[in-house]
C-alpha cells in the first residue's frame, strides 16, 4: 500500500494560485511591454478551467490572487472561480512589484484592483499578493496602504534567499504586520539554520515532488504549522506560446518541468489537507 495515500497530517494547509498569464510574469517584462499585453494570445482561462477541475476532483477550495487587468477582460471567469466556493484574491492591477512603485502608485494599484475584483465577484475582497513577493525592509509603507485600501491580510514575502525575490531574514509564520493587516509568508522549512522552499512555484517544477512532500510534511510535523502553497496557472500549460528573445536562464525557470506540474498538482491534492486561504488564516471551519 502506498503510504501516502492517505493524508499524513491534520494540519489543513493553504493552496494559492496566482492569477496572470504567462506573459505577464516578472521575467518576460524586458521582452514584452504592458502596452503589449492585450496582443498576446491569451491562455488563461483554459488554464483556470483545468484547475477548477482538478480542485473539484478532490472537493478542495483553493484562494485565487487575481490580476484586476485579468478580472476586468475575463469576468465570467473570476465569477466562476467564486461561485466554486473559492476566495477571491488580489495580485494588483497590472503586475508591477511593489518595490519599484511610490507610495501613491502602490495605494492607487491595489485599490483599484480591489475595487475590479469586488465589481466582478460581488464579494469582498481581504488578501493580496505583490508581484514577486516584493515586500521588504525597505518598502515596509507598503502595509499602511494595504490596511488604507481595506485588506486584511498579506502574502508577499517568501522567507528565501532568491536572485529574483525573497526576505531570508523575515518571519516564516503569519504574523501583524499593524493594527489592521497580518502577513502571511509562502512556506519555508528550516534546515541547519537555512530556510528551505517548501512553498511551491518555480521549486514545486525542479524539485522531485518527494522533496516538497517532505519539505511540508516537515512544517506541518515540525512546526505544527499549515503550510502556505502557491503556483500560477501558466504552469500546468505545456503548449503556451513561447517568448522570443528570452535569457537562457529565465527560459529555463519558466518552461522546466511544465507538462508534470498537472500530475504533482494531483499528488499534492491527495497527499495533504488544503483549504483556501481566509479559512486558515482567520480559523473558519
Amino acid at each position: 500500500m502506498n503510504t501516502y495515500a492517505t493524508k499524513t497530517s491534520s494540519v489543513v494547509n493553504a493552496l494559492t494560485i496566482d492569477v496572470e498569464d504567462y506573459f505577464q510574469v516578472s521575467a518576460f517584462a524586458p521582452y514584452i511591454a504592458r502596452s503589449a499585453w492585450q496582443d498576446q494570445p491569451c491562455r488563461v482561462e483554459q488554464n483556470i478551467d483545468r484547475i477548477l477541475e482538478l480542485l473539484a476532483e478532490r472537493g478542495v477550495h483553493a484562494t485565487f490572487f487575481t490580476l484586476g487587468w485579468i478580472a476586468e477582460r475575463y469576468p465570467q471567469m473570476v465569477q466562476r472561480i467564486v461561485t466554486e466556493g473559492h476566495e477571491l484574491a488580489s495580485h494588483g492591477y497590472a503586475h508591477e512589484r511593489a518595490s519599484s512603485l511610490e507610495p501613491e502608485a502602490f495605494f492607487a494599484d491595489v485599490s483599484l484592483a480591489k475595487a475590479v475584483l469586488e465589481d466582478v465577484s460581488s464579494t469582498r475582497v481581504q488578501g493580496y499578493r505583490a508581484p514577486s513577493f516584493s515586500i521588504g525592509n525597505g518598502n515596509l509603507w507598503t502595509y499602511d496602504c494595504l490596511a488604507k485600501s481595506g485588506y486584511s491580510y498579506s502574502s508577499s514575502v517568501y522567507p528565501i534567499r532568491h536572485d529574483h525575490y525573497g526576505s531570508p531574514n523575515a518571519p516564516r509564520f503569519t504574523h501583524e504586520v499593524n493594527a489592521q493587516l497580518l502577513e502571511v509568508p509562502i512556506t519555508t522549512a528550516r534546515l541547519f539554520r537555512v530556510n528551505l522552499p517548501a512553498g511551491g512555484g518555480g521549486y514545486f517544477r525542479l524539485m522531485p515532488y518527494a522533496v516538497s512532500r517532505w519539505l511540508i510534511r516537515r512544517v506541518n510535523s515540525n512546526d505544527a504549522e499549515s503550510a502556505i502553497f502557491y503556483f500560477h496557472p501558466w504552469e500546468i500549460d505545456p503548449e503556451q506560446p513561447r517568448v522570443n528573445g528570452v535569457g537562457a536562464r529565465a527560459r529555463f525557470r519558466h518552461y522546466l518541468n511544465l507538462g508534470r506540474t498537472a500530475g504533482r498538482l494531483r499528488l499534492l491534492l491527495r497527499d495533504f489537507h488544503w483549504d483556501r486561504m481566509d479559512h486558515v488564516v482567520f480559523g473558519v471551519a
